[in-house]
């Protein structure tokens, strides 16, 4: 899903602005990329986005990219709570994967588990005030970083765009 997404999007601003971007100056004259050219460039573009953006949120909120994922997942639950199988599908981790990850969010004190109720076998994931605050500060960090890295890069007729795009694509389970 992911990866077409960012296909769509490159093709799209290939075919509606490289004659705006040419007479401007800002990007070399192209013709016929393929797909596979266009993907390359858009993970290498996000990736380098994500450790910009990893790196600063590690440095001024003292967290990761990935915990912080964790986190806003769990702020947007109902209860600020999540199965651990739930989660583990929002976040494309394997089980053992997640079990892992809120181990070290749990020893950090920003979230806590708790069996369920209906479900012996199942554990909730649940925020803590303490994770809900650190969720706020990593907040301000990576939306400035999106800010200052991404979108000081596109006007807002292209972020309109990509945003248009995203959802077009966006599948819901």
């Amino acid at each position: 899903m992911f990866a077409m997404s960012i296909v769509v999007i490159i093709n799209y601003f290939w075919r509606t602005s490289v004659k705006q971007r040419i007479e401007e100056g800002g990007m070399a004259k192209r013709k016929n990329i393929s797909a596979a050219q266009a993907w390359e460039q858009a993970l290498t573009s996000v990736s380098r986005l994500l450790q910009k953006f990893d790196s600063n949120m590690q440095d001024k909120a003292g967290v990761s990219v990935i915990w912080y994922d964790v986190l806003l997942h769990l702020h947007h639950a109902p209860e600020k709570k999540m199965r651990m199988q739930m989660l583990s599908k929002s976040l494309v981790l394997t089980r053992s994967g997640v079990t892992r990850l809120v181990d070290r969010i749990e020893k950090a004190g920003l979230v806590r588990r708790e069996a369920a109720v209906e479900d012996r076998r199942g554990y909730y994931a649940i925020l803590t005030d303490e994770g809900e605050e650190a969720l706020a500060e990593a907040q301000e960090v990576h939306r400035k970083d999106i800010r200052t890295h991404f979108g000081a890069r596109l006007d807002k007729a292209e972020q309109q765009a990509v945003f248009n795009l995203m959802s077009k694509l966006r599948f819901e389970d």
